[in-house]
């Protein structure tokens, strides 16, 4: 058994101030790039960017360890074709952790139409290479404590949009499903937490729908949009909303 002095040793060997500026650098980068290319741009196609910044992009969201693009694209879009059905690849309907996190690992081919594009088959086919390649460079940089911040503080957040955001919230939108808005995790996920609002219009850009409901990612493409790099952003009218 671990006595008080022993779990303080560890913790100062785990728990360091590097490791945690490695694990908010990590959480911003990777956030972002689930939200933005995987789940916006590939999976719901809501905004166009050039190719160069499009790949860009979906490398950052490589980084967040939850699969390929092709797999996260596709297990997505069958998420909302079959939201909180049996064949929801992470249903809560299935228990709270396999909707949180095991639908990582319940692998399906269903890769959608990304397939066709050499450079996703690549990172899908060498997906394993990246992750080791990025623990490799956290263990060699800082050791230990960067791996275990920099691999799995930032991993929560966005499982959190999958399990807590289909439990706890409020229900704005009729959508026939569990889908909730969570501030705190609006704020969090950037922009993610507005679940609700997002199942009632997946191909929006923007999910913080009202004013006050605080969306980063939103910000991002509206100013890849002021700038001349996001064309075709998708947003529903006023009517639609109501």
């Amino acid at each position: 058994m671990l006595g008080d002095k022993d779990i303080s040793l560890v913790s100062r060997g785990i728990y360091t101030w590097g490791a945690l500026w490695v694990a908010i650098s990590l959480y911003l980068v990777s956030g972002m790039g689930i939200t933005i290319p995987y789940h916006q741009n590939l999976a719901h196609q809501s905004f166009k960017v050039p190719k160069w910044l499009e790949y860009s992009l979906a490398y950052y969201a490589v980084l967040s360890l939850q699969g390929s693009p092709l797999e996260w694209v596709s297990s997505h879009r069958y998420h909302h074709q079959f939201t909180d059905k049996l064949r929801d690849p992470h249903s809560p309907t299935k228990g709270f952790w396999f909707s949180h996190v095991n639908w990582a690992f319940d692998y399906h081919s269903r890769f959608g139409n990304l397939e066709c594009q050499l450079y996703y088959r690549f990172l899908h086919y060498t997906y394993f290479l990246h992750s080791v390649l990025l623990g490799v460079a956290l263990y060699l940089a800082g050791g230990l404590p960067f791996v275990v911040w920099g691999m799995s503080f930032h991993m929560q957040v966005t499982f959190s949009i999958n399990s807590i955001c289909h439990t706890w919230g409020k229900q704005t939108c009729d959508t026939g499903d569990v889908s909730k808005n969570n501030w705190l995790f609006g704020l969090l996920a950037f922009g993610e937490g507005w679940h609700n609002n997002h199942h009632a219009f997946e191909y929006s850009a923007r999910q913080g729908l009202e004013r006050w409901q605080i969306d980063t990612s939103w910000y991002v493409i509206k100013f890849l949009q002021v700038v001349g790099l996001a064309t075709d952003v998708k947003l529903p009218t006023e009517i639609q909303k109501k």
